[in-house]
């Protein structure tokens, strides 16, 4: 009697431990997966701050191509198309369109691209297509916009290179990064300066210039044969 009286008090004790323990081991499995939880949002701030820096968008423009330019001093860079090449030196002393133009040749948006404008003794432009992956490019690289960074003896003369950018809408003078036009007209086109930044000049292709004015163009002054070009960098 003794003994089955033992027994079930030894039962109580068991029971009665383990009824208490199971809310303390549910309080320890929440602590651990706050615990968790803390880590893993930690973690993915720590991820969403190195994506802002990795990536160029419009709240991050300016110093992000300032700080990409000087990780990449490159200022020559080579277009090629089927009618011959044309080379061109970027300038230093605008940072921001230099780095942007490096930026997307090394990430090769530009050979998803056509020129896709001859105007006649004019400018030839380029960066744009009907692809639908270059639309896809521009979403990927951030579809932002830069300051002007207009100089005095930055002028549109004859080779120059300088950003293309809309007219309607844009009381700051904003480029478009994506799209370049170089002037043609060996008169230059002065009408254009402190309207459209200027980042460089050609140095050689000229004469694939001339060729390439020389195109038949339809509607808008788009080609009626497509000019594919490819860009890349020299030094």
């Amino acid at each position: 009697m003794k003994f089955l009286f033992r027994l079930s008090f030894v039962v109580l004790c068991v029971f009665f431990y383990q009824c208490d323990d199971a809310p303390k081991k549910k309080e320890i499995s929440k602590k651990e997966n706050l615990k968790s939880e803390k880590i893993i949002e930690k973690d993915t701030i720590a991820i969403d701050e190195e994506k802002k820096w990795n990536t160029i968008n419009s709240s991050n423009t300016e110093d992000f191509l300032l700080a990409y330019g000087k990780e990449n001093p490159e200022t020559k860079v080579i277009i090629k198309t089927k009618f011959g090449n044309i080379k061109i030196r970027l300038f230093e002393d605008v940072p921001a369109h230099r780095a942007s133009f490096i930026y997307l040749t090394k990430n090769e948006y530009f050979n998803t691209t056509v020129i896709y404008r001859v105007a006649k003794n004019f400018v030839i432009q380029g960066g744009n297509s009907d692809n639908y992956l270059t639309v896809e490019e521009r979403t990927k690289h951030g579809n932002y916009l830069i300051k002007p960074e207009f100089k005095k003896h930055r002028i549109h003369k004859y080779g120059s290179l300088a950003a293309a950018r809309e007219w309607d809408n844009n009381p700051n003078k904003l480029s478009n990064p994506f799209e370049f036009y170089v002037v043609q007209n060996k008169k230059g086109a002065p009408h254009l300066d402190n309207q459209h930044t200027v980042f460089g000049e050609v140095f050689e292709g000229f004469d694939t210039m001339t060729k390439i004015s020389k195109v038949e163009v339809g509607a808008d002054d788009w080609p009626m044969d497509e000019i594919p070009i490819t860009v890349e960098i020299l030094e």
